[in-house]
């Protein structure tokens, strides 16, 4: 095949992935206002309304209460919804949905920059809203996502997106909410491919630890000044850490190093805090609790973080952190996370049948995540004033048995639910002379 003909195919393969890749239209803005009536609704606040209903209008929830006390000439569609359940929209903290498409294509990852210190790198203007991945999240009941940067000692800012809009500046819902720090390991365990057996201590630590302690001492100081003669991007993006207008979301699993990151930030005079992994934080309750420090805590579904952990310690963490008192949300970080995030309510599932109620499960991943990330005065639960986005299905959302989101509305929009799996299961039921279940 010579050079034209190679140029030709790369061409059209593109335009092939460009169309397949943006077939969903988002969805205009509400125009009619609505009633979701006779449903069980499940407000997230740890209320449960059955027999309820929500009403909404451009945008915003103006309605939570018993279906019999709705007034239906209010609005101008109502739907009925007996039997079914109706959900606040969920919440995906800490993830890089939007910003990987295949992770093993290099060309489609774009969460990552080179460099220590990356504090300005922004994840919202990387974001894909043409995501195929996408689709597959917002099937389950995932609305938001908090669109979050890997790498380095301070990968970036996250920022939260809706899962929904025709580019990065339609699709933000809050810019620049936190800068992410990766806290240096003490040990980690050694790799076969560098001649290393067994666990290895990190020599690089001290000079790293140096590094991320002369950084926050710049920015802090830079922080002092409101009109620098020299404007330092990197300087002025970790502005926000010390006035309370950003959140540092530290990455760290080991208890003795959750500890010692957060002594580090406060020591800098940084204003609010977040855990995010934190393996060892039902090792650490007490002090995060002392302390008021949240977290965002890493998958359910995955095997101890230590050998000498009891096999479920990853499925009971949750409970431990909630009988504590400790602030917490479920994420779903990790190998392939993009694609596998779909999975987020049924982990918190998961942590029901190990000692979290279930209201309180939903919580983890509705409000509590809007809490942490400090949205949750506009989103995170169905009450009256705040955004209209939630979800209906016909079974318990937190069941991958029963969950089947029928309609998602993010800030009134209702959006498509349609996404690759379900053209293959209508195409392959089709074929075989299955009854499609919609």
């Amino acid at each position: 095949m010579n050079i034209r003909s190679q140029i030709t195919l790369i061409f059209f393969a593109a335009c092939i992935t460009t169309h397949t890749a943006t077939g969903q239209i988002p969805a205009p803005a509400q125009k009619e206002a609505t009633l979701i009536t006779g449903a069980t609704v499940h407000t997230g606040t740890g209320e449960v309304i059955t027999d309820g209903a929500v009403g909404f209008r451009e945008g915003k929830i103006t309605y939570v209460g018993s279906a019999a006390n709705a007034n239906r000439s209010d609005f101008k569609q109502v739907i009925d919804a007996a039997g079914k359940h109706l959900y606040p929209g969920l919440i995906l903290a800490n993830s890089s949905l939007g910003l990987v498409e295949v992770d093993a294509l290099r060309q489609t990852r774009d969460m990552d920059e080179t460099g220590n210190m990356n504090p300005n790198v922004r994840a919202m203007i990387a974001y894909n809203t043409d995501s195929r991945i996408t689709p597959t999240l917002r099937t389950n009941g995932i609305l938001l996502v908090q669109s979050t940067p890997r790498g380095g000692l301070i990968s970036g800012t996250s920022s939260i997106m809706k899962m929904d809009g025709w580019n990065w500046e339609d699709a933000v819902y809050r810019s620049d909410d936190g800068i992410h720090m990766n806290w240096p390991v003490t040990k980690y365990r050694g790799s076969p491919w560098r001649g290393e057996e067994g666990i290895q201590n990190n020599k690089e630590k001290p000079s790293r630890l140096e590094m991320l302690s002369l950084f926050f001492d710049r920015a802090g100081a830079y922080a002092k000044e409101s009109k620098p003669k020299n404007v330092n991007l990197k300087l002025d993006a970790m502005r926000g850490l010390f006035d309370g207008g950003k959140t540092l979301y530290i990455h760290v699993n080991l208890s003795k190093e959750i500890v010692e990151s957060v002594q580090f930030a406060q020591s800098k005079g940084v204003k609010k805090i977040v855990i995010v992994e934190g393996a060892d934080a039902w090792r650490v309750a007490d002090f995060l609790k002392q302390n008021n420090i949240p977290v965002v805590l890493r998958r359910v579904h995955e095997l101890p973080f230590r050998e000498d952990e009891d096999v479920d310690q990853p499925f009971k963490t949750a409970y431990m952190l909630q009988q504590a008192g400790v602030l917490y949300c479920l994420n779903y970080s990790g190998d392939m996370e993009p694609a596998n995030a779909r999975n987020l309510p049924f982990i918190a599932g998961t942590t029901v049948a190990y000692g979290v109620g279930k209201e309180e499960a939903l919580q983890s991943v509705s409000l509590n995540v809007a809490k942490i990330l400090g949205i949750d005065k506009h989103t995170g639960s169905l009450e009256v004033g705040k955004d209209a986005t939630l979800f209906l299905s016909t079974g318990d959302a937190l069941d991958m048995r029963t969950n089947h989101v029928e309609k998602a509305y993010i800030n009134g929009s209702n959006i498509d639910l349609e996404n690759d799996q379900k053209e293959l299961y209508r195409k392959y039921a089709e074929k075989y002379g299955l009854d499609v279940k919609e």
